[in-house]
């Protein structure tokens, strides 16, 4: 379709301006280092990535044919999903729960899903709203946003367990942006 978006032409750059900006605080932090630089550059990576497949295709002009009276939005939970999918948006999260704690101070388990559930819902209404006004092709459901922080926690769960090894701990804390000797503890 020649009326559709470029992905590339949009996702290149934004992968660029999420890693310049990521390299910036760190840099801004005093902070930088060559491992958390690769952490920016796979949130970066990744953030692109998930825009391409979540987003994309948006169209210049409406699709013909699309029923303007349906709304592309998916409420109730569980009606016609299927397992396929549900594993998808749990490996696509899965990253998230092991970046997040990486980029945050203290990550907890209730920070690292608010901060997927509030990525999945960003995803969500983008979708719905390209849906609706650009007749994207995806629709917004509420399925998705569940697997997808559920995703994220098991990211997490394998996080925590990695850190837990014995001697890998040590290789963790290189790529952490604030290590835990730095961080001050609450009394």
């Amino acid at each position: 379709m020649g009326d559709a978006v470029p992905v590339l032409p949009v996702v290149v750059p934004l992968g660029i301006v999420v890693f310049v900006a990521l390299v910036s605080v760190l840099l801004a932090r005093r902070r930088f280092s060559f491992p958390r630089a690769a952490v920016a550059a796979a949130v970066a990576v990744y953030a692109a990535g998930v825009v391409a497949n979540t987003v994309f295709p948006v169209f210049l002009h409406r699709v013909g044919g699309a029923d303007s009276g349906t709304l592309p939005l998916v409420l109730v939970p569980f009606v016609d999903y299927e397992v396929g999918d549900a594993v998808t948006n749990v490996l696509v999260f899965l990253p998230i729960g092991v970046l997040v704690p990486l980029l945050l101070a203290r990550p907890t388990w209730w920070r690292v899903l608010a901060t997927a559930a509030g990525i999945s819902l960003v995803i969500e209404l983008t979708q719905l709203v390209t849906a609706r006004v650009a007749g994207g092709g995806h629709v917004a459901d509420v399925d998705d946003w569940l697997w997808n922080v559920v995703g994220a926690g098991v990211g997490f769960a394998l996080y925590t367990l990695l850190v837990r090894l014995p001697g890998t701990d040590a290789l963790v804390e290189r790529f952490r942006w604030t290590p835990r000797a730095a961080v001050p503890r609450a009394r």
